[in-house]
């Protein structure tokens, strides 16, 4: 039906010429064509209408639909970048949240793991007669970072149960504290009795007040000894143990406290502690000390002794050819370099580049006097540190492998002699090579200067030179020529 009408309205089209061109008796068959093709043609044309109608009909809904169709996919879209950056925030929020929880674990773990070195410190710092009192915070936090039945809260709590407990042991060394326990007396007899600890002191009395003294750990044992003082202290230790307070006419370290205060800090004191091999380090030391004051002072006068005015005026005489001029300015000076040129100027007929060699050689040697034994010293002191450290371990490994081994003061003074000997060499050493350095810069220094006004003097003497040179020449030649006269008339007479 759609392709019928197009085709009627072609086929009317085309007979309109036919119907022009027809005979006459053949004109009524052609008017009745024309006639059923203009039907047809309105026909078609109707049909045509009706299909366009159709078709807008059916159009419209379609557009309706596809515009709604649209309309919702805008909406998705919206939605899903709505979505889309719900997502990315708490994608953003959920990094965070992690970021903020891998620091609250390694926080925890830093927490843990300090509160567990605490534990392991606070019981190193323990008196010994402390150890029982406070065994079962102090074994519970050591062993809570292992427990596989503890939650980690649980484990925190339990090591800040130790903390709370310290905190609560300090405020009691405040102004001292009582605890019972149990030591061993000199006879070896182990006593129960109280301790009273005040501050770095821990004093004990069994009941009864003997024995009583100062309580010391001692090695390989878990009990305190009781080491007594004499009996006025000991009734006073008794007194106060049992009392809280009382009187202590006593110095706890016997007199190691004075000895240690006044050896602390002191050069004399790590002097004796060092051992033989200070003795040599010493001397290195004066030695160094002694080169180092003379060159010192060796510089400063070869510094107030300049006087570049001189060596000046002596280039400037040679440079107006006045050579015995230059050797008066010269004289006398104590100018190092104005001398060396003066020393040169003097013996130019032998050689002059010798002379000034000569010359700058010896003023060079006084300047660098005394710097090799300084690096000798530089040298020397810390080997000498180093032998001290040998001869000191080697007495503290032999107290190791004998029966000394109860005396570990003697172990420790061993170790501190080889410190103490190797800190001075290096001190003697690392003193010594600055000033060293600097000596080395000043004869460096003046060789500079030495050879810089010898290749000036050395420009400036050539025409002298040579003009002396040919005069030189001209006198022997005459005397030769004399000689040769004198010769000839011997021969005629």
């Amino acid at each position: 039906m759609r392709c019928a009408a197009p085709m009627l309205l072609i086929g009317a089209l085309a007979a309109i010429p036919l119907l022009a061109a027809a005979p006459p008796d053949g004109r009524e068959a052609i008017g009745q064509a024309s006639s059923a093709a203009e039907r047809d043609l309105a026909q078609g044309l109707d049909d045509l209408a009706k299909l366009r109608e159709a078709i807008r009909a059916e159009k419209l809904p379609l557009s309706d639909e596809l515009g709604g169709l649209e309309n919702r996919l805008a909406a998705l879209k919206r939605e899903l970048d709505d979505t889309s950056r719900a997502q990315d925030t708490k994608a953003l929020e959920l990094g965070n949240l992690q970021a903020a929880l891998k620091l609250r674990q390694d926080e925890s773990t830093y927490v843990a793991n300090l509160l567990d070195e605490y534990a392991r410190g606070f019981e190193s710092a323990l008196h010994v007669s402390e150890v029982p009192k406070l065994s079962a915070p102090l074994t519970s936090a050591k062993t809570a970072r292992d427990n596989p039945d503890l939650g980690p809260d649980e484990k925190i709590a339990k090591q800040v149960d130790l903390l709370r407990v310290s905190l609560t042991r300090l405020m009691d060394l405040v102004g001292g504290t009582r605890y019972e326990g149990q030591a061993v007396d000199a006879e070896g007899t182990v006593a129960r009795g109280e301790f009273a600890m005040i501050g770095p002191i821990v004093l004990f009395a069994a009941a009864g007040g003997h024995p009583a003294g100062l309580a010391i750990p001692q090695t390989g044992s878990a009990l305190a000894a009781v080491r007594a003082v004499d009996k006025a202290a000991d009734a006073g230790i008794a007194q106060v143990v049992e009392h809280g307070e009382g009187s202590l006419p006593l110095d706890p370290s016997r007199g190691g406290a004075l000895k240690e205060l006044m050896h602390r800090g002191s050069l004399i004191g790590y002097f004796r502690k060092g051992g033989p091999i200070m003795y040599p380090l010493l001397c290195v030391s004066i030695l160094a000390m002694t080169v180092v004051l003379e060159r010192l002072v060796f510089l400063a006068r070869e510094k107030r002794n300049r006087a570049p005015k001189v060596v000046d005026e002596i280039l400037s005489r040679i440079e107006e050819g006045d050579v015995d001029g230059a050797i008066r300015a010269g004289s006398g000076t104590k100018d190092f370099v104005a001398r060396a040129l003066a020393y040169a100027i003097q013996h130019r007929e032998k050689s002059l580049s010798n002379a000034l060699i000569r010359a700058g050689a010896a003023e060079l040697h006084r300047f660098t006097r005394g710097i090799s034994i300084l690096d000798t010293c530089v040298t020397m002191a810390p080997l000498l540190g180093l032998l001290g450290t040998v001869t000191g371990m080697m007495g503290s490994f032999g107290m190791l492998g004998g029966a000394e081994l109860s005396a570990p003061s003697q172990i420790t003074g061993g170790i501190a002699e080889a410190l103490i000997a190797t800190a001075f060499g290096l001190g003697i050493a690392i003193t010594s090579l600055i000033p060293m350095n600097y000596l080395h810069n000043q004869a460096e220094r003046a060789k500079h200067e030495i050879e810089d006004a010898s290749t000036h003097l050395e420009l400036l003497m050539k025409p002298i030179l040579d003009v002396e040179n040919a005069r030189r020449e001209e006198r022997v030649l005459a005397q030769l020529a004399r000689d040769a006269a004198s010769r000839a008339v011997g021969a005629t007479a």
